[in-house]
């Protein structure tokens, strides 16, 4: 459309945009400075205000055109004062002559510059880098978003920002540009990035956003990474401590310990309170637990000054050659509150605390173990939120009173509960000895006297040094290798015998048994003992449990003998004490493959006999029974709730008092170590309780995890159907798709079960655990090797 003004000008609303674009687009190297138009007298000029216009349109059109075929120049803008000119580049810039020629008079506006005749390289590379810089300016809304990051403070108080990011921004620059944004003055090293949507903590300040994944819909957190916690010790007082909620749970409780000085770590773990029994607790609220305990409060003084600034509290230095505590912890003793044993509860309040467990209670209870190789945060735990720390693998390694008071202290609490709370079956007889163990150690604990820990038995780091490498060489004198080869002792001696059957009862035959070496055979009689043997029992890793009633001159010995599918049972009847710690000693050693020749056996001898006694009624020799009238004690609070109701309290009184002279003589280090021995010694000791089914099985069953064996019982009745020890396992693993653990042991045994009262993570953990626990030895450091701990318990999910 081609119309003409009044004056013949042609006007600009008038132009044809097509016609003007094809005309600024043409091979000329120089854009027109206005536009010729054929007017009423032949070739005019629009020219004027409206020329000016013109102009403008023309260098626009003629530049988007040029920009598409990438001849645009470096830069371009239209003069604000002079809307129709246009600059450009400040090379060859035309003559202002030249200008003029083509607006038919002097130019008041800057020349254009444009594009350099004869120079296309040159052009050409100053084209790029114009396009380049005006992809940028242009695309940057489009590669860009905002991000929403929410800031935790100290004081509980949140903010929202809001930050324009890109995509290969790494984490560390996001959270500097959010500390300048926020403007606080305050400490901000402790905060890190948590991503509440995908449960992680941002740690990696290398990667981008982009490697993380994180895009506009994601919401983030700048909080603290270490938070007050709420820990309940195995004394059941409940601790206000700071931990760090980024740090895996495995880190975080190697902290915890080092802050109270227990040693070996890796034999403790958290554990969340079944659902169950917290709204069962709820109802009756309990002063003694409801106690807290400020770690930031106590004036403990600290071993080092390299403390970290969260951590308030003492803590114990190390030697980084040999691992031994630089001060012996007897030394401070009084200043820790951890190594004073509770006083024990009134009976009112333990019945509060008594629920009767059967064995599917107890596969709640083990389920709450936290994961060790993820931290709180992923795991849920938020801010004083409460916690049990509690040893959560039942074997404790290197017990030393020298240097484990908190550690011993804490191991006897978690025993004494386990007893009065009835986690652990034990007899009428077990529980009277652990009521006098629990009498003597409350007696010592209260006495208004000063404790003496310069009576506990003092372990000479050079005499141990010297011990150890005399176990080590394993005999190094001549006489102790003679004595070795030429003479090994033998036992031999009348005993009962009987291997238990379905539907039977418990016939015991008398045997003539001879024990050699590591191998126990039985004959018919003495005279038979000349020839072949009925039958041999090879004792290597077999599992020797106790069957002992004193009261009623019961001394049994049960042996679990491994055997292809399992673990066979063989029921062995001592006729007193003395044949009974002899028999014993000896298949204690044999299951570790050593024999009676060895040093320890005598001392096994009599570390049984003083047990024997400990379980005894009868006062030593040279004492009088206790005057149960004169005596001041609450009987029922030593005991189980359950145990209590069966007898009176004067009856209970007296029996525990004529139990405890047998104690009485022992320090408090060592009557706490004779409780945790004798706990050890139970039947049921260390086995954590979960149910599963097992391949090729509808029903469901209870696994028993041990710290050398499994068991496979059944939930009906409760019985053991088979064991598998550690010992005979090939390799294990768990197919993460479905939940299932896989076993394969010698001789082509393989078992697989999925865990129904817990996730297979738990049982994993524990089964990698104590195989990571058996690799530890005296002289190693105590530097813990965290790589293979994850690599036998974190799997690969």
């Amino acid at each position: 459309m081609n119309g003409r003004t009044s004056n013949g000008e042609l006007g600009v609303n008038e132009l044809n945009p097509d016609r003007v674009g094809f005309l600024c687009a043409a091979e000329t190297r120089a854009p027109p400075q206005c536009l010729h138009s054929r007017g009423p007298g032949g070739h005019g000029k629009v020219s004027g205000e409206k020329g000016n216009r013109v102009g403008r349109v023309c260098a626009t059109f003629f530049y988007l055109s040029r920009a598409r075929a990438r001849l645009v120049p470096t830069s371009f803008s239209l003069s604000p004062e002079a809307p129709g000119a246009v600059a450009g580049a400040k090379n060859n810039q035309r003559e202002p002559a030249a200008a003029a020629a083509d607006t038919g008079g002097p130019s008041k506006w800057p020349p254009f510059t444009g594009l350099s005749p004869g120079k296309p390289d040159a052009a050409a590379a100053e084209c790029e880098q114009a396009s380049s810089r005006m992809i940028t300016a242009a695309e940057y809304g489009n590669t860009s978003w905002e991000l929403l990051v929410k800031v935790d403070q100290k004081e509980g108080e949140s903010m929202t920002f809001k930050l324009r990011v890109k995509g290969d921004l790494h984490v560390g620059g996001l959270m500097l540009k959010l500390v300048e944004k926020i403007k606080a003055p305050q400490d901000w090293s402790d905060h890190a990035l948590w991503w509440d949507q995908r449960n992680m903590w941002l740690l990696k300040t290398h990667w981008t956003l982009d490697k993380y994944g994180i895009q506009a819909d994601a919401v983030l957190s700048y909080t603290p990474q270490h938070k007050p916690l709420l820990l309940q010790l195995p004394n059941m007082k409940t601790i206000r401590m700071t931990v760090s909620y980024s740090n895996v749970v495995f880190k975080a409780v190697a902290e915890i310990c080092r802050v109270l000085n227990i040693r070996r770590p890796e034999e403790l773990s958290l554990l969340k309170r079944a659902d169950d029994c917290k709204k069962k607790k709820k109802k009756d609220k309990n002063a003694f637990l409801d106690e807290i305990l400020d770690m930031d409060d106590l004036n403990l003084s600290t071993a080092g000054s390299g403390s970290p600034a969260h951590s308030k509290t003492m803590t114990a230095t190390y030697d980084p050659e040999n691992g031994m505590p630089l001060t012996a912890t007897s030394l401070w003793f009084g200043d820790n509150p951890f190594t004073a044993s509770q006083p024990n509860l009134p009976p009112a309040e333990l019945a509060k605390m008594y629920q009767p467990l059967s064995l599917v209670d107890k596969t709640a209870i083990n389920a709450g173990w936290l994961d060790s190789s993820r931290s709180l945060m992923e795991q849920g735990i938020q801010e004083d939120d409460r916690l049990l720390l509690r040893f959560k693998y039942h074997f404790f390694f290197d017990l030393n009173p020298k240097y484990d008071a908190v550690r011993i202290t804490q191991l006897y609490e978690q025993a004494r509960w386990c007893v009065l709370l009835e986690e652990i079956d034990c007899t009428d007889e077990e529980m009277i000895m652990f009521a006098s163990l629990q009498y003597h150690i409350c007696k010592l604990t209260t006495s208004t006297e000063p404790l003496d820990f310069s009576d506990e038995p003092e372990i000479d780091e050079v005499e141990a040094a010297l011990s150890n490498l005399e176990v080590t060489l394993e005999g190094g004198t001549t006489d102790r290798i003679l004595e070795d080869i030429t003479d090994i002792p033998e036992l031999a001696d009348s005993l009962r015998l009987f291997r238990p059957k379905k539907l039977t009862l418990r016939p015991y035959k008398e045997y003539w048994f001879v024990f050699k070496d590591t191998t126990i055979s039985y004959y018919k009689n003495k005279e038979a003992s000349l020839g072949e043997p009925i039958e041999q029992l090879h004792l290597r890793g077999c599992e020797v449990v106790p069957d002992v009633n004193v009261t009623d001159k019961k001394f049994g010995i049960k042996l679990l003998l491994p055997v292809a599918d399992g673990m066979n049972e063989v029921y062995i009847r001592c006729d007193d004490e003395t044949q009974y710690s002899k028999w014993k000693a000896a298949c204690i050693l044999a299951s570790k493959g050593k024999t009676m020749a060895y040093s320890s056996y005598r001392s096994e001898v009599k570390k049984i006999q003083s047990f024997l006694q400990m379980k005894s009624l009868a006062p030593p020799p040279g004492q009088s029974a206790p005057n149960v009238e004169s005596m001041d004690m609450n009987a029922e609070s030593f005991v189980s709730p359950r145990y209590a109701k069966k007898q009176k309290a004067k009856q209970l009184t007296a029996r525990i008092l004529e139990a405890h002279q047998n104690v009485a003589r022992l320090a408090l280090m060592e009557a706490k170590m004779h409780f945790i021995q004798a706990w050890q010694s139970l039947p049921e000791f260390g086995i954590k309780y979960y149910i599963v089914k097992f391949r090729g099985s509808k029903k469901e069953e209870i696994l028993g995890i041990s710290y050398n064996r499994m068991i496979r019982i059944d939930m009906s009745s409760c019985l053991p159907v088979t064991t598998w020890r550690f010992a005979n396992m090939k390799q294990w693993n768990v197919n993460w798709e479905i939940r299932q653990v896989a076993i394969e042991f010698d001789q082509n045994v393989s078992i697989a079960f999925s865990c129904v009262s817990c996730d297979c993570k738990v049982v994993h953990e524990f089964i990698g655990g104590y195989i990571f626990l058996s690799t530890r030895s005296k002289d190693q450091n105590e530097t813990l090797d965290e790589e293979l701990f994850h690599k036998l318990t974190g799997g690969q999910e």
